[in-house]
């Protein structure tokens, strides 16, 4: 049996809670039977935003007045058929919600005939609150989610090229050199044998490059990231109630 309650429409906004604990939702709609006028289904907002909207029945719920605990869980939720809110459950609609939810329509029952009832449901937001009728329209939340886009990785290898480098070099050559006699080397002159074969040797040098190679450190690399601001458009359909006025007697329509 659905639950009785003395304004219906402190449920509009309530947190569901599941049969598990956990949080389903929040109410947006209360969906009433005209015979009894009593509530006998809910349209519960969840996901991002509220963007994912699913009828569900009051028969078996229970409300404290703060909370709206239900006996199904998340999957039963996400996985309810389809409704447009705002729009009149249909008796296609009804028949299988009954079916998702394991209900039978004398679960519903008040008396009489359950047809009746089926086909005169409808979304009474906000009724029994005053004499005015309430207009809604859909407006877009958007938010951002952060997603990883791929990953950078720091690789060390080895290159080999070729450098080349002048090295400045010296080596000796033989000169000869003639002094004539002085008094400083006449001593040395007329030393020795008048005419003798000798010999005199002397040791040249030269200059070679040598090439090496040492290792020293020349910079540190890190990987950093920044963020960079960008504007993306998103766009969706959204829909909005007009409320219209027939004034009997006449052909009139105000908007």
């Amino acid at each position: 049996m659905a639950i009785t309650i003395d304004d219906p429409a402190r449920l509009k906004g309530t947190q569901v809670r599941g049969g598990d604990g956990s949080k389903l939702g929040n109410v947006e709609a209360v969906y009433f039977d005209n015979e009894t006028n009593r509530p006998a289904w809910v349209s519960v907002s969840s996901g991002l935003f509220g963007s994912h909207v699913s009828i569900m029945p009051l028969q078996s719920a229970d409300f404290d007045g703060g909370e709206l605990r239900v006996p199904y869980d998340k999957d039963a939720l996400k996985s309810a058929p389809h409704h447009d809110p705002g729009h009149e459950l249909s008796p296609q609609d009804e028949d299988d919600l009954f079916r998702h939810y394991g209900m039978s329509h004398d679960g519903m029952s008040h008396g009489g005939d359950n047809r009746t009832r089926q086909d005169n449901r409808r979304d009474t937001r906000g009724r029994g609150t005053d004499d005015a009728m309430t207009r809604s329209e859909e407006r877009l939340r958007v938010g951002t989610e952060t997603h990883e886009t791929g990953r950078a990785r720091l690789r060390k290898h080895v290159v080999t090229e070729h450098q080349q480098v002048d090295v400045p070099v010296s080596r000796e050559e033989v000169r000869v050199e003639r002094e004539p006699i002085t008094d400083a080397n006449r001593d040395a002159a007329y030393r020795g044998a008048e005419i003798t074969e000798d010999e005199h040797e002397v040791t040249l040098h030269e200059e070679r490059p040598v090439v090496r190679t040492e290792t020293e450190p020349v910079e540190r690399v890190r990987l950093g990231t920044e963020k960079v601001r960008d504007t993306e458009q998103v766009g969706r359909d959204v829909r909005h109630e007009e409320i219209d006025v027939d004034e009997e007697g006449t052909d009139r329509r105000r908007r």
